[in-house]
């Protein structure tokens, strides 16, 4: 591997680098966060009330006491449901085995954990409509999971809450290769439709690190960013329309697949992004566009972020059309994939620089697109933008450079403990919270930044040996705050789930959340779509 660097002849040198080839039910439970997080939420305290059958139940999140409280006028499941579950779906698809409830239950960090009795997997949206209908009538609370890969406690039950999860509903429905519309059922797994488009001369809009187990219905439901955002945009665009079964049951059929559609109110953008709290998405049309034969990806270093900053500027003006993707990592975020991940070496191994920027292009002329990709590090290199670099030269390199960003997030869950916060703001502000962090938690843990640099993305990561509440409380609610006083989104990609739901006003207006909780009402007047999330608990049904 070569290094991209300013000689007499810089040029010429870069040239040779480019051609270079790279080898290479009565429970009164309180959670206190540091126990409950070493000790996966099992119950640390009982309470009972001698006589008393239904009383109260309650949680805590987290050490600033993040009360939640089971709702009361939630039915228990019993014998009578099971049955009537079984009728409708058969036995093998009402799960009420331990081991598999133990799983669904837990979500993906560990941190958040249920005691549902009852896993549904129904395969229709007549199905889901029936299921709806019924534990609506019961006033049974529902939590509707896909994927699983959620990181805010959006997707596992807080208290006993059925789980119905959309995975068996995974069929591709119909793929128009004239317009790129491709029609699916909510439960395909995202990979699995990168695939089928890719056989078919297209792509997905968006592609995530999770993309091998996170599902279409999730992705929409939490209106998930992911990696080429700057090109594409968000869900609110690409989705052209989806079907959504309401609490009580009913249909709305808004699968439309059309570019265009002015007729009223477009209700499909109430569910891309409401985290199942309006009702369970079972299908989405997307519009997907066609697949590009050239592809290159640079990865570069860069001696502070204010260099980041102006090679973002830079590439959004000189690579324009071509740029897909523009990624960024501190030295931090590098030497825990470097340590926890298997097989991952370092682009750029002669030295550690204190950020690496991933800029990706997507063009259909090889040459005219390399050329200018070349042209844009050259000038980076003369600017100091850059002090070190490496463009991939085949697919493995490609795919073993992206392998460092997306492997993130699992390097720091082997490193130990992660406080993990997805936040939108001013780019030119965007860092200065990582350093603030630095300082006011100095030994206690180590703070990580990365995400993406395109679309003002970070992703605060606060790595220890364990959870301990003295180093929550030095994070919490300053993050929050420093986001408001900034005028950022404390959720970027991520949704608020349990974990924000309650910190919703930190983004939001009042008058706003109210009428989210007026729409909510409206739509779920019961309250049985996942409960106790998005919005804050004093104002959910």
């Amino acid at each position: 591997m070569e290094k991209l660097r300013a000689t007499s002849n810089l040029r010429r040198s870069l040239k040779s680098l480019l051609n270079r080839r790279l080898s290479s039910g009565s429970d009164f439970t309180h959670f206190n966060q540091k126990r409950s997080f070493q000790t996966s939420f099992n119950w640390i305290r009982d309470y009972k009330s001698v006589g008393e059958v239904n009383a109260v139940q309650y949680r805590y999140f987290s050490s600033v006491s993040t009360l939640v409280q089971r709702n009361p006028s939630f039915s228990t499941l019993n014998s009578d449901d099971i049955s009537y579950f079984k009728g409708l779906l058969g036995e093998k698809n009402v799960i009420q085995d331990e081991d598999r409830l133990e799983t669904v239950n837990t979500d993906w960090m560990h941190k958040y954990k249920g005691s549902s009795k009852l896993l549904l997997q129904p395969r229709s949206t007549e199905e889901v409509s029936q299921i709806l209908r019924y534990c609506n009538s019961r006033c049974l609370a529902v939590v509707p999971q896909a994927g699983n890969t959620g990181l805010v406690g959006g997707s596992v039950p807080v208290f006993d809450e059925v789980i119905v999860n959309v995975g068996s509903m995974n069929n591709i429905i119909s793929f128009d290769k004239v317009s790129g519309i491709l029609v699916c059922e909510a439960g395909c797994i995202l990979e699995n439709l990168i695939s089928f488009l890719d056989n078919q001369g297209f792509v997905m809009p968006l592609d995530l690190g999770a993309k091998g187990s996170c599902q279409i219905g999730g992705n929409v439901s939490t209106n998930a960013g992911g990696l080429r955002l700057v090109r594409y945009g968000s869900l609110h665009g690409n989705v052209l329309g989806l079907e959504a079964v309401l609490a009580n049951g009913d249909v709305l059929d808004m699968l439309g697949t059309l570019r265009k559609d002015n007729t009223g109110y477009d209700l499909k953008h109430l569910f891309i992004g409401s985290e199942g709290s309006l009702g369970i998405v079972t299908k989405v049309s997307i519009l997907t566009p066609p697949k590009l034969s050239s592809v290159n990806l640079a990865f570069l270093a860069c001696k502070d972020y204010s260099s980041c900053q102006k090679l973002l500027v830079e590439a959004k003006r000189k690579l324009g059309e071509i740029l897909s993707a523009i990624e960024f990592l501190d030295d931090q975020a590098m030497v825990l994939v470097l340590h926890h991940l298997d097989g991952v070496r370092n682009p750029l191994p002669t030295s550690m620089h204190n950020f690496y920027v991933l800029i990706e292009t997507i063009g259909s002329d090889d040459s005219f697109d390399r050329e200018k990709l070349e042209a844009f590090l050259l000038s980076s290199m003369e600017g100091g933008l850059i002090s070190d670099g490496v463009l991939a030269q085949d697919i493995n390199q490609l795919s073993s450079f992206w392998r460092i960003r997306e492997g993130v997030p699992e390097a720091l869950m082997k490193a130990g403990a992660v406080y993990k916060y997805d936040l939108s703001l001013p780019v030119e502000k965007m860092y200065n919270l990582v350093n603030d962090m630095r300082v006011r938690l100095g030994n206690l843990a180590k703070v990580v930044g990365y995400g993406h640099l395109g679309d003002g993305n970070l992703h605060l990561n606060i790595s220890a040996p364990q959870y301990d509440d003295a180093i929550l409380e030095q994070i919490e609610p300053y993050v929050y705050e420093w986001t408001y006083k900034h005028r950022g989104s404390i959720s970027a990609e991520h949704g608020l789930g349990l974990m924000k739901a309650n910190k919703i006003y930190y983004s939001k207006t009042p008058e706003t959340v109210q009428i989210m909780a007026s729409i909510k009402t409206l739509l779920d007047p019961n309250g049985i779509l996942n409960p106790y999330k998005v919005l804050p608990h004093s104002i959910n049904p």
